[in-house]
């Protein structure tokens, strides 16, 4: 682990290290393994795995330690967002975990409640009520604006805010993804490599498998069933249609074909 620590994070590949144990060798196992595809996201230290060797035999695996690198440019596109979904969640907990302990540790220790002090608060929810004026009327401005455009614009604004979010981190991914190179991993294991051994994106694609269900018997009642996704089609076509008929109603598209719009006619304030 001292030498993979040292040389194999210049790989630039997503590694995932595991202790193996198994019940029919004796001794325990240390093994490396590359993601080069598919979703890393349920991928953590302490997670359980099932490492097969050349022999045909299977051990009980754990991780122990992660090397995160891009694995491939969806990934890297959806990141960001994922990213700062994790912020979010993680702040929320801290802050009710901090609110809970602050709770406990009064409630326990008899501390004497302080004096309320209504010039502070007020003081404060003044503060308060100021910023999220700002904010509000920022994202006023920023929502008029977006609608005053028309509807190629609306869709090439997304798009484009949407690269901003995401094309660093798409660009980075393709750098990274065309150096990654196995032979770093290679020496630290011992290996005596002289060359690169580039894993570039169409070949890393066939080295990593996501799992399937196996094959069973339609008798099986513990099959998973394929039912229960057409209201979620049915949701998205929904939505897609109650999105295009806003934006026609918003650019005068519907009027300018002659379409009868009555009933949009609560949606006129967005014009």
């Amino acid at each position: 682990m001292g030498k993979q620590g040292a040389q194999a994070p210049a790989s630039g590949m997503f590694l995932v290290y595991c202790d193996c144990t198994s019940k029919k060798k004796a001794g325990t196992l240390q093994i490396a393994a590359a993601v080069t595809a598919g979703d890393v996201d349920n991928l953590y230290v302490g997670k359980n795995a099932i490492f097969y060797d050349r022999d045909g035999i299977d051990w009980d695996a754990t991780v122990t330690k992660i090397i995160e690198n891009p694995i491939s440019i969806p990934q890297a596109f959806w990141s960001p967002y994922k990213k700062f979904a994790k912020f979010i969640e993680d702040t929320v907990n801290k802050f009710a975990a901090d609110s809970d302990s602050k709770v406990t540790s009064n409630a326990t220790s008899g501390a004497k409640a302080q004096a309320f002090d209504i010039a502070k608060f007020a003081g404060i929810f003044a503060a308060i009520g100021l910023a999220l004026g700002y904010i509000g009327g920022f994202l006023l401005a920023v929502f008029n604006g977006f609608i005053s455009l028309p509807w190629w614009g609306m869709i090439l604004s997304v798009l484009g805010l949407m690269l901003l979010i995401s094309g660093p981190s798409m660009i980075m991914a393709a750098i990274k993804l065309r150096k990654r190179n196995l032979s770093p991993v290679l020496n630290a294991n011992g290996w005596a490599m002289n060359t690169a051994v580039l894993v570039r994106i169409p070949f890393g694609n066939t080295l990593t498998k996501t799992a399937q269900f196996p094959m069973i018997s339609m008798e099986d009642a513990f099959k998973p069933k394929k039912t229960g996704t057409w209201w979620k089609v049915t949701l998205c076509i929904l939505a897609v249609l109650v999105i295009a008929v806003i934006v026609l109603y918003c650019t005068g598209l519907l009027n300018a074909w002659g379409v009868p719009y009555h009933f949009l006619k609560p949606l006129k304030f967005w014009a």
